[in-house]
């Protein structure tokens, strides 16, 4: 008999809205790339499955750590009507969990490890790219495996972390060696569970964004996981000032070990003004948008850029959400200033380059507030919903 294993596993219907038209990448009934328009009444159950067998080109891992991601709240969270709140590509029943942290148990003979450019070898520490690009589409063979037309991910249309075993290509596993610099242990496989939503970050503020010269400022709303982890970037690339703009305290504090400078509560202080006064009246050249709300969050930014000296700005967009931005563009034509959008977290040497900055003192493990094993994973998913106090819940494998 196989061996067996066991996986949250989210579950939902298919019960497409009036307004929605299945596109050219949707497969009817089983994923869509607009889920928030289609999948109805998600809910989580443990299910059992075999230990899947890697081919020729994937790798087997034993899963160590998998961080509890916002993504997975708004996929499991239903809104009034019952849909669910995650926007982007969903297809179910899947195991969730996608930031992962593991052990190389086995390799099909052609799976190459870019760390040595061999096979790989039982026992590596590794992390995984939560987005599988294809690199045989248009975007990919461009340089743009985030916007691969083929693409699966991991937690969200194909099976997930929130398990023991994991079957990947090869083409997306990282090893963690560089990480053995700093940190042993569990800690290791703590710390390469938050390389995933840290290279998030870094995609979206260096790449997407076009990055910083050393004494910019910046500006970033929301301090989950995704704005924390684009403030340490930020800061290690060389902001002068840090701007955190988020309501709720503990994360608040969270920001300032993460970089943050000045803390601006929105509920509280004017932000527009508080931004301002931070730099001096220049306003900021990045500004971030990490709450998912940027109907709320947008006009405070428009106004900072308007009454701000600094010309070239740029808007980060890298929330996921089904909402419209109120722009006016003569803010943007006046002070040649752009909005653009972040999505994952591949090419680009992002994975690399994350890995070696938490090497070298970019410690993100104190976003970490709490560790749970696989049979509580359901309940902190809904308990986020509402808590805000904790940052990011970590699945750790039992024995771990």
């Amino acid at each position: 008999m196989a061996e067996k294993m066991r996986g949250v596993t989210l579950i939902a219907d298919w019960v497409p809205k009036p307004d929605f038209v299945l596109g050219p990448k949707d497969v009817d009934h089983t994923q869509t790339y607009l889920g928030s328009k289609v999948w109805k009444n998600p809910r989580m159950e443990i299910r059992e499955y075999d230990v899947p067998e890697p081919g020729i080109e994937e790798v087997l891992i034993e899963v160590k750590a998998c961080g509890i991601c916002g993504s997975d709240v708004h996929m499991a969270e239903a809104d009034r009507d019952g849909y669910i709140l995650y926007p982007g590509l969903t297809g179910f029943p899947a195991i969730m969990g996608h930031e992962i942290a593991g052990v190389v148990v086995t390799a099909g003979k052609n799976a190459r490890n870019k760390r040595t450019n061999r096979a790989f070898e039982a026992g590596e520490e590794v992390t995984v790219e939560e987005m599988f690009w294809c690199g045989q589409c248009k975007p990919c063979a461009d340089g743009y495996p985030n916007q691969c037309e083929q693409l699966n991910e991991i937690g969200f249309n194909i099976h997930g972390g929130y398990t023991k075993y994991l079957v990947v290509p090869s083409r997306v596993v990282w090893s963690l060696a560089p990480l053995k610099r700093r940190y042993s242990g569990k800690d290791l496989f703590l710390a390469g569970s938050l390389v995933e939503p840290t290279s998030v970050a870094y995609n979206a503020v260096i790449e997407c964004g076009g990055g910083i010269r050393p004494g910019d400022n910046v500006v970033i709303c929301g301090s989950g996981p995704i704005g924390m982890g684009a403030a340490a970037v930020l800061k290690r690339a060389g902001a002068a000032r840090v701007i955190l703009s988020e309501t709720v305290r503990e994360r608040a504090e969270m920001g300032r070990k993460m970089g943050a400078d000045f803390i601006i509560n929105p509920l509280k202080e004017d932000f527009t003004e508080k931004v301002l006064e931070y730099t001096d009246g220049m306003g900021a050249n990045l500004y971030v948008e990490a709450t998912g709300l940027p109907a709320v969050v947008y006009p405070g930014i428009e106004q900072a850029i308007w009454r701000g000296k600094t010309i070239g700005c740029t808007v980060v967009i890298v929330a996921r959400a089904d909402a419209k931005i109120p722009v006016t563009g003569e803010v943007l034509q006046v002070k040649k200033s752009r909005i653009v959008g972040a999505q994952g977290h591949s090419g680009y040497g992002t994975f690399p380059r994350v890995i070696e900055c938490m090497a070298a003192g970019m410690d993100m493990t104190p976003l970490i507030t709490k560790k749970v094993g696989l049979e509580a994973i359901a309940e902190q998913i809904v308990q986020l919903r509402t808590n805000r106090t904790d940052c990011k819940i970590t699945y750790v494998a039992d024995g771990f």
